[in-house]
């Protein structure tokens, strides 16, 4: 049985690995935009092509069609141009201990499925924890933050209805501002709370969470009959990047004596960063927080994690099984704690980048990326061509092409008109969202290596095409002016 990883094919391995490392190193070497451009139906033509019933052609063959299908027409979030969403490029000790557990295979679901495992996944989790602030903390690697958001939810549910006398699934409320992340209101819906449940809280001209509009919303829910499951701080809002006023959200809480839940997916670099630390000031008196490794720790995906305050939080939701992990079992079963039961080790990459690096490298890394950001906002407040719409605390650019004389209406059609061109060119990767009702233009610059020119080559090419699109549009108007 050589197509097993076994004793007998570890130099079919060797040779399979090799192969595959110099063509992906290749693509490295070569790649000179983030995607090819193929159009969907080239690549659907291409996908249909494959026929998956046939007899196998052996691993040789099939690692080269790896390249040539996927890796060919794949999304490189380490090029410069592509700076559309939260993909970050990967360190590279992380990508070798990708190898080695994707080869090892062990599940840290339970402990005599992982050993030392299980070990280092709670060590990074007590780590984090500290770097938080949660003394005696704990948590579990997830698959990312909506996972992780929903795990918090369903510990805030149950604590709830433990602690709030007379409470019932349908009385509950979360809330959250209108700036959170969308997977708030997806567990509320796989959590089973009323189609109301969550709560909108207004926010401030940079969207993030106003402290005096949550107290007032919290007494709403009291008179509403209704009872307060737990609040929903960001600390990096998806599109601006703009990080909840923590502390005084805290305080609020505090007061109401409710479950403080802080989604710091996008923000959690922040834990490492030696000048900006302060952004997070009052995470520490959060019930429990989401953190995205696989965002703002350069790790591959999936690597995230939940962290709780107190350890035994966790424990709310905990199921046992006498097969898997009995009950009164002295062993340190992550099954306990998490969501999940087959688990990837997820924990080794962040394990070997902390080794590698350092945190204050990593830190370091994550201030690069937030100091090329504020430089990009000075180049596009700059640019009679381009408006910059928003301040970020992190690493997010809002803008719009609207040079003097360009009004709201036809600069709002041009966003998703050039995002859609680059797109299709592949040479640059840009997003597109919705700001106060009207549509913009976002970058999101996770790479360190990027610098402002590499940045001005993209801002050129967004210039380029929305003023290519315009002359189209006037080109037609005369044409049909001539034609009538």
């Amino acid at each position: 049985m050589h197509e097993l990883l076994s004793a007998a094919s570890a130099d079919a391995y060797v040779d399979a690995l090799r192969g595959t490392v110099d063509r992906v190193a290749t693509r490295f070497r070569t790649t000179t935009q983030p995607f090819s451009g193929a159009s969907r139906e080239h690549l659907q033509v291409l996908v249909d092509a494959v026929d998956l019933d046939g007899p196998g052609c052996g691993t040789p063959a099939a690692l080269r069609e790896v390249d040539e299908l996927f890796a060919q027409h794949a999304v490189w979030f380490h090029d410069p141009a592509y700076t559309a969403h939260l993909n970050c490029p990967v360190a590279l000790p992380a990508v070798a201990a990708e190898a080695v557990l994707a080869a090892v295979n062990p599940s840290v679901d339970t402990y005599d499925q992982s050993t030392v495992g299980t070990l280092m996944e709670r060590r990074l989790v007590a780590w984090t924890a500290g770097r938080v602030g949660f003394v005696a903390g704990g948590g579990v690697f997830t698959s990312g933050g909506t996972q992780s958001n929903l795990q918090a939810l369903l510990v805030a549910r149950e604590h709830a209805l433990a602690t709030r006398p007379g409470a019932v699934l349908a009385d509950l409320v979360v809330l959250a501002s209108a700036s959170s992340h969308f997977s708030v209101q997806r567990s509320a819906r796989l959590l089973g709370l009323a189609h109301d449940a969550v709560r909108l809280v207004p926010v401030d001209e940079r969207g993030r969470m106003r402290p005096d509009a949550l107290a007032i919303a919290l007494r709403h829910v009291e008179r509403d009959g209704r009872h307060p499951m737990a609040v929903v701080a960001t600390a990096g809002t998806t599109d601006r990047g703009c990080v909840d006023p923590l502390a005084a959200v805290a305080d609020v809480c505090d007061a109401a004596d409710v479950w403080l839940h802080v989604d710091a997916a996008y923000g959690c670099g922040l834990l490492v960063s030696r000048t900006r630390r302060h952004l997070l000031d009052g995470v520490e008196r959060a019930r429990s927080v989401t953190v995205d490794f696989h965002k703002a720790f350069f790790q591959p995906v999936s690597s995230s994690a939940l962290l709780v305050r107190h350890a035994a939080d966790l424990r709310l939701v905990a199921h046992h099984h006498d097969y898997l992990n009995p009950a009164g079992e002295d062993e340190p079963n992550q099954v306990d704690v998490s969501l999940q039961t087959t688990r990837r080790f997820d924990a080794l990459k962040l394990w070997a980048t902390l080794r590698a690096l350092g945190p204050d490298r990593l830190g370091e890394m994550v201030d690069a990326t937030i100091d090329l950001t504020a430089a990009v906002h000075d180049v596009v407040d700059a640019d009679p061509d381009l408006r910059l719409l928003s301040p970020t605390d992190l690493s997010t650019v809002l803008f719009r092409y609207q040079p003097s004389g360009l009004d709201d209406a036809r600069a709002d059609a041009l966003v998703g008109r050039v995002r859609r061109v680059l797109f299709d060119s592949g040479r640059a990767l840009v997003a597109r969202t919705t700001l106060d009702g009207r549509p913009c233009l976002k970058l999101t610059l996770l790479n360190p290596a990027t610098t402002v020119d590499d940045v001005r080559g993209v801002l050129d090419l967004v210039r380029q095409t929305a003023a290519a699109l315009l002359e189209g549009e006037e080109l037609l108007r005369q044409d049909e002016a001539v034609a009538r």
